[in-house]
């Protein structure tokens, strides 16, 4: 028994030199398995240090268990969490319970993404790919601040983590938008400026808000109706019907009358200015050629002439 007892102290040790000091106390017992495995069930003990998480025993989201590894706990895990997690079983197979947990310190949030589109999906139509919170946070194990620069939600990283999604051709059909969402936010101005690094251009939760996104068809969408024009006044004063008009993630069609002439337009005013350029040049060369050879002629009769006379 000194042998095997000796080599488990020894491994346990090692394993607890490599767990951050900030990780709470109560974790390290589930982090000397779970910070030295491979594959689905490995945490990256630094990682979780950092995250808004890392002070929080591992048994505060995975209520199933408690700190003797994968025991039970004695008290029922409460009802409202468990009736989450009945939903959230499409989504997270291996602890839905752990996933519903979010509820227990964010419940107003929870309550928000269960009224939206996102969670009408997973609740109502009981369908996986609606979002749900580590869909666009990341892993519980590793979110950081929203505005930290390294969450999926940050300002230059919240059009990828949206994109992840939208830009599935398969939820495209399914829900009837656009599969070119974001190649048209990236060509219109408000893109371009995105793209440019400019700090105060709307992204996606500009206009569509995060946790109680609505589909654009319901009334209380801030992309609805008339909240358009709400929603575009609040950074262009005066705005109306003609500039919310004007921008769309719609294809560029005759459905979409203002940039699809607009863009016609454009083309034909570009060949045109090209087109008159190179007939302005063809007509220069040819009223030179015509000048130079009409100058040549004339000194050849003028020369023919002085030689008659003499």
């Amino acid at each position: 028994m000194k042998g095997p007892f000796s080599f488990l102290t020894l491994f346990v040790l090692i394993a607890i030199l490599f767990i951050p000091g900030q990780v709470n106390g109560n974790s390290l017992s589930c982090l000397i398995c779970h910070g030295t495995s491979e594959g689905k069930i490995f945490i990256d003990s630094e990682g979780f240090s950092k995250s808004v998480h890392g002070t929080f025993d591992c048994t505060s989201c995975h209520l199933k268990h408690i700190d003797t590894p994968h025991r039970a706990p004695e008290k029922d895990v409460d009802k409202s969490i468990l009736d989450i997690s009945s939903s959230l079983r499409i989504k997270s197979k291996a602890d839905p319970v752990a996933l519903s947990a979010c509820n227990q310190c964010h419940p107003e949030i929870s309550e928000k993404v269960k009224g939206s589109v996102h969670g009408q999906n997973i609740f109502a139509k009981k369908k996986p790919d609606g979002a749900y919170c580590t869909d666009c946070h990341g892993s519980a194990h590793y979110i950081t601040p929203g505005k930290s620069g390294q969450s999926p939600v940050d300002f230059g990283h919240v059009m990828e983590t949206c994109g992840g999604c939208h830009e599935k051709e398969s939820i495209s059909k399914d829900y009837g938008f656009s599969p070119k969402v974001f190649e048209r936010y990236k060509e219109s101005f408000h893109g371009k400026k995105y793209i440019l690094g400019h700090k105060k251009v709307p992204v996606c939760t500009t206009c569509h808000s995060s946790h109680d996104i609505k589909t654009r068809t319901d009334p209380q969408a801030m992309v609805f109706g008339e909240n358009r024009i709400r929603l575009c006044s609040s950074c262009h004063p005066g705005a109306n019907t003609r500039l919310v008009a004007a921008i769309t993630h719609k294809p560029v069609g005759r459905e979409n009358p203002i940039p699809f002439y607009a863009e016609k337009g454009l083309i034909i005013l570009t060949i045109s200015v090209i087109a008159g350029c190179m007939l302005h040049v063809l007509l220069e060369a040819y009223a030179i050629t015509r000048d130079y050879l009409r100058k040549g002629r004339i000194e050849d009769e003028s020369r023919d002439a002085s030689v008659t006379d003499e």
